[in-house]
């Protein structure tokens, strides 16, 4: 994700510095203008805003070097606009240690896959506490998205993105397990893709995934794996607000049983695969 979101950072002209944990990753970044960093340091001293796009908070706090001796120095005076979906309760506690050490936060989680990324496509959700800082970070990322949601204080944007998942991997899901019951009853995909096509359920998300599964085709846009951990997510924070989600249990069981046949990098339409298993048993 974060590859195409710098890319389209680079193509609208922003003067962008990159570092990636590997580095051959940032030479498409040099190609398009951007200049590639040695180090998070050497970001942090050339760039105000700082965006971070990692995959889990263990990699957010080593980039951060948080906890560490240069940690308050590196951030002092920046901006820090981390975009990956994170538990809330870390995302709290990476704020209060950034504003500790003199700097600003802001969470600004995205929806979309792979392919949104790419075309400048995503929907980003924000929160922190200065208004001034909030439309700067919106006006930093928008070459990146197509919309913005401000959402209130850290951490209402990271449960509004959790929320969003948690309805668009229970949709999909629905969709494979429509698709399931039409194989088992045979009758022909095309068939069933017409009529959802036809209906009230039409949506650019319903129609990719059609697309995918009547092509069998498995490569990946979000992955098996990335669905567990957001699924994990769903349900921890279900369980601390008190909320009951049986939908997205069902899912993490589901994704948990594609992960175990070995479907963790391919597309979350792979899900098909633990449907069938179940049946084949």
């Amino acid at each position: 994700m974060g590859q195409p979101m710098a890319l389209n950072l680079a193509h609208a002209g922003s003067d962008l510095v990159v570092w990636n944990r590997t580095p051959a990753r940032a030479d498409p970044l040099a190609g398009a203008g951007a200049t590639v960093a040695a180090t998070p340091a050497d970001v942090f001293a050339a760039a105000e805003t700082v965006v971070v796009m990692l995959y889990d908070e263990a990699a957010v706090d080593v980039v951060l070097r948080r906890g560490g001796p240069d940690f308050a120095s590196m951030v002092r005076d920046r901006t820090v606009v981390v975009m990956g979906t994170h538990p809330p309760a870390y995302s709290v506690g990476l704020e209060a240690d950034l504003v500790a050490a003199g700097g600003k936060y802001v969470e600004a989680p995205v929806s979309g896959s792979r392919g949104p990324a790419e075309t400048g496509q995503l929907v980003a959700m924000l929160s922190g506490d200065d208004p001034e800082v909030l439309a700067r970070v919106r006006s930093v990322i928008g070459p990146m998205i197509v919309h913005a949601v401000v959402c209130g204080p850290v951490p209402a944007a990271l449960t509004t993105k959790i929320a969003v998942n948690a309805y668009m991997i229970t949709m999909v899901t629905g969709l494979v397990e429509a698709v399931h019951l039409a194989d088992r009853s045979g009758l022909d995909r095309r068939v069933l893709a017409e009529a959802l096509l036809g209906g009230p359920l039409v949506s650019p998300l319903l129609r990719g995934k059609l697309d995918k599964l009547l092509a069998e085709d498995f490569g990946v846009q979000a992955a098996v794996a990335d669905v567990v951990k957001n699924t994990g997510l769903i349900t921890a924070t279900a369980r601390t607000a008190g909320a009951a989600t049986p939908l997205a249990v069902v899912c993490d069981e589901l994704f948990g049983e594609a992960v175990e046949l070995g479907l963790g990098s391919a597309d979350l339409i792979a899900v098909l695969r633990a449907l069938e298993s179940r049946v084949n048993l």
